[in-house]
């Protein structure tokens, strides 16, 4: 087989064994966050911080939920990092955001953070706050032993099918997740453009 058979075989494979149920579970979570009037701030680093921007944009358009990625201002994100370290530019971020209750946050990563192996701390940092503030927490991560799996409320595992492209994977997974989400007749509110062409 070419390579390209091979990866999109791998793909098949992974949507296949995708728990549906979790996914429904999430958006059960996301449609009770709207609901009670709480924001969804969606958290990710690297290609799954550009991600976040993106589910930002579709949650508030296509789901009618008042959504934010803190990656989003990168002028934030840079000076915090730089003035107050890397670990805690997430935590700090949803601090000055007043994080609540009625909140939810949702984690989009690879391995969904690691404190003992220093694996994205900023992320386990903000599972912890917002499990303190008692806000929900979500996440669509692609390790099941990552602090978010083992944290989160709901939490979509990708599966793995080959470790050695276990990143490509998450991260594309990622965005059929939360298409899947705001296409979701309990999220959508709205038509994508092209769909409400007629």
């Amino acid at each position: 087989m070419s390579f390209a058979a091979d990866y999109l075989r791998e793909v098949a494979e992974i949507a296949s064994r995708t728990d549906a149920g979790a996914v429904e579970r999430l958006a059960i979570l996301l449609k009770q966050t709207r609901e009670r009037g709480g924001r969804l701030f969606i958290i990710g680093v690297g290609g799954s911080a550009a991600n976040a921007s993106h589910a930002v944009n579709d949650f508030r358009k296509l789901a009618g939920i008042e959504a934010y990625a803190p990656t989003d201002n990168v002028s934030e994100l840079t000076a915090r990092t730089n003035d107050e370290g890397w670990p805690t530019v997430f935590e700090a971020w949803l601090r000055v955001s007043r994080l609540r209750p009625e909140d939810t946050i949702l984690i989009l990563s690879v391995g969904g953070g690691d404190e003992e192996r220093d694996v994205s701390p900023n992320l386990v940092h903000a599972v912890r706050f917002a499990r303190q503030t008692g806000a929900a927490v979500g996440g669509v991560v692609g390790r099941v032993e990552g602090y978010t799996a083992r944290n989160a409320d709901v939490c979509v595992i990708i599966p793995c099918v080959i470790s050695e492209r276990l990143t490509p994977h998450a991260e594309e997974f990622q965005a059929v997740i939360w298409h899947l989400l705001v296409s979701h007749p309990l999220l959508r509110q709205s038509p994508a453009r092209w769909e409400s062409i007629t």
